[in-house]
């Protein structure tokens, strides 16, 4: 029987779709998924979850009309602004993945405040991916890589699965344990790619607008009942815990 994850990933989806049904603009959405994800970041640490990361904003969503794009870049600045003090509070650390370059330069400074404010905390690491992708992840680590082998620092023969999870933007954090998507989509849209090659998947119809606590336990539920084999067979995970 598994505890409760260490590490949990969310793809937060369907605030559009939320407010779509609820007859209001999407921007009401997006502003009921921040609200909801201030309550998810507090639940998921009383449970014990140690590194939570969320899929915020991926390289992609630059394709979206641009009045919805300046709101979301508005409201994430907006919440660095006044919701980074709280998560200090309560000894929560603030890490950032992704692509630094196309950032607005106020808002990319709000968040190395937000990381340098936190970096000393010692509970629940909070990981947001912003400017994100996974294949973009996996390119500049190979890019490193490749940078350092003509280099002559590592030899071709020396790269492997360990030096290119070394090279990702998630090198410090273990692999996500459980990936929750919310929204009835059941696909990972070019989150964590490399990552969660072991991760358990929790898809739900709840639009993440009316994801709560029970969801989340329903998730952690969900997770308990697997049996994590990572390659080897159920007799031999059965003997390590006899």
């Amino acid at each position: 029987m598994n505890s409760s994850p260490q590490h949990l990933a969310i793809v937060m989806d369907g605030n559009g779709r939320w407010s779509k049904h609820q007859a209001k603009p999407r921007h009401f959405g997006h502003k009921a998924g921040l609200d909801v994800l201030k309550k998810i970041i507090e639940a998921a640490a009383q449970r014990g979850v140690r590194y939570l990361t969320v899929f915020a904003f991926g390289i992609e969503n630059w394709l979206r009309p641009s009045t919805e794009v300046s709101y979301l870049m508005e409201l994430f600045l907006s919440a660095l602004s006044r919701d980074v003090a709280k998560l200090h509070e309560h000894g929560i650390r603030l890490h950032f993945i992704g692509d630094k370059k196309g950032i607005h330069a106020d808002l990319l400074q709000s968040m190395q405040k937000a990381e340098e404010l936190t970096a000393a905390n010692q509970g629940m690491h909070f990981i947001v991916a912003f400017n994100y992708s996974g294949r973009w992840d996996i390119q500049q680590a190979c890019q490193a890589l490749t940078q350092k082998v003509l280099s002559g620092e590592l030899a071709l023969s020396d790269v492997n699965e360990a030096q290119i999870s070394a090279h990702l933007s998630t090198a410090q954090f273990p692999d996500p344990d459980l990936l929750i998507r919310t929204s009835g989509e059941q696909r990972i849209s070019n989150f964590l790619l490399w990552q969660l090659s072991y991760s358990e998947f929790y898809f739900t119809p709840k639009y993440w607008p009316d994801f709560d606590e029970a969801e989340l336990d329903c998730a952690f539920a969900f997770y308990q009942s697997r049996e994590r084999r990572f390659g080897q067979i159920s007799e031999q995970i059965e003997s390590k815990h006899a």
